[in-house]
């Protein structure tokens, strides 16, 4: 059974903060490619970033979110984080996590096979 679990969606202001959290059951076997991606109402699914929690590979990102947000663990067992500060109107989206074994070794774009459900971000 694979699962991964998504928290912290919600609304932000304009220029303000929010922090996602993804935890999944796969982690608990090996080390993955954590993947972020989010999807804008009438849009394609589009990647934000992505982190291996083996280590050895540099955590990437878009362009449209360099700077502004943060993939990184979180101190929860098998969790990551996505810090996103300077909220823009263009991040409210339904963002999603995702997992895969080789993502992180492959370049751009890479479709992770492990998904969640998607939580809602709204900017105001």
């Amino acid at each position: 059974h694979v699962q991964l679990v998504e928290s912290g969606g919600g609304s932000v202001q304009v220029g303000g903060s929010l922090r996602l959290s993804c935890t999944t059951t796969i982690g608990a076997f090996a080390s993955i490619c954590m993947a972020w991606f989010r999807q804008h109402p009438g849009g394609e699914r589009e990647e934000v970033g992505r982190l291996y929690t083996g280590g050895g590979y540099p955590v990437t990102y878009a362009d449209s979110v360099k700077g502004r947000f943060t993939i990184s663990p979180d101190t929860t067992p098998h969790t990551v984080n996505l810090q996103m500060n300077s909220m823009i109107a263009d991040d409210a989206a339904v963002y999603y996590c995702a997992a895969d074994f080789f993502c992180c070794g492959l370049g751009w774009p890479c479709t992770p096979s492990f998904w969640g459900q998607g939580t809602q971000v709204t900017v105001s």
